[in-house]
């Protein structure tokens, strides 16, 4: 496993690089062969609390799965242990989705398609589905035009077309008030 440990408001001392390693080191456990884990530390200065520190974890693993999760605490490692949390249970609902319920299985390099266990109906009411499908047009506009749409919606996200790279784009709007905007690549292998 890959750690990169980066700090957007200094260095990072080494007591926290040790104590990140070791924590998140610990996801082995749930889940074979993360590839790439990515910390991202920040001290916040806030208006209403004192210095908030914010840790951002990225983890890579096999098959394509991405994981993040994002906390605000008032140390460091606070901040780590609940996001070890929230990894911990992503990868718990990831396996829970995609392989003990038996959706898909592999076997080797072969995929075998496994019988569905019989499912409680709690179970089946605690896990969301997709209820509603809504389909719009996609009209070319550079990201200024993009975000006075989504202002005039009043919505949180917004899919356009870039008029420049003609690339489907999402445009949303961050906590901390700004707008992120999401623009596909190519998958590496």
């Amino acid at each position: 496993m890959e750690l990169i440990v980066k700090s957007r408001t200094g260095k990072v001392s080494d007591r926290h690089q040790v104590y990140i390693k070791e924590k998140l080191g610990k996801l082995e456990r749930y889940l074979d062969k993360i590839s790439k884990v990515t910390v991202e530390v920040a001290e916040e200065q806030r208006r209403t609390d004192n210095n908030t520190h914010r840790a951002q974890v990225t983890l890579v693993g096999e098959h394509g799965i991405l994981l993040r999760a994002e906390q605000r605490a008032a140390d460091l490692t606070t901040a780590i242990d609940v996001v070890h949390d929230s990894l911990q249970r992503q990868i718990e609902r990831y396996k829970d989705k995609h392989w003990r319920r038996g959706k898909l299985r592999r076997q080797g390099n072969e995929i075998v398609e496994a019988l569905p266990e019989a499912a409680a109906p709690t179970e089946e009411a605690r896990n969301p589905r997709i209820v509603r499908t809504k389909e719009f047009q996609v009209k070319p506009m550079f990201s200024d035009e993009a975000v006075e749409q989504m202002e005039l919606l009043g919505h949180d996200f917004f899919v356009f077309r870039d008029a420049g790279s003609n690339e489907i784009n999402v445009l949303y709007r961050r906590e901390d008030g700004n707008y992120g905007l999401i623009v596909p690549s190519e998958a590496q292998k």
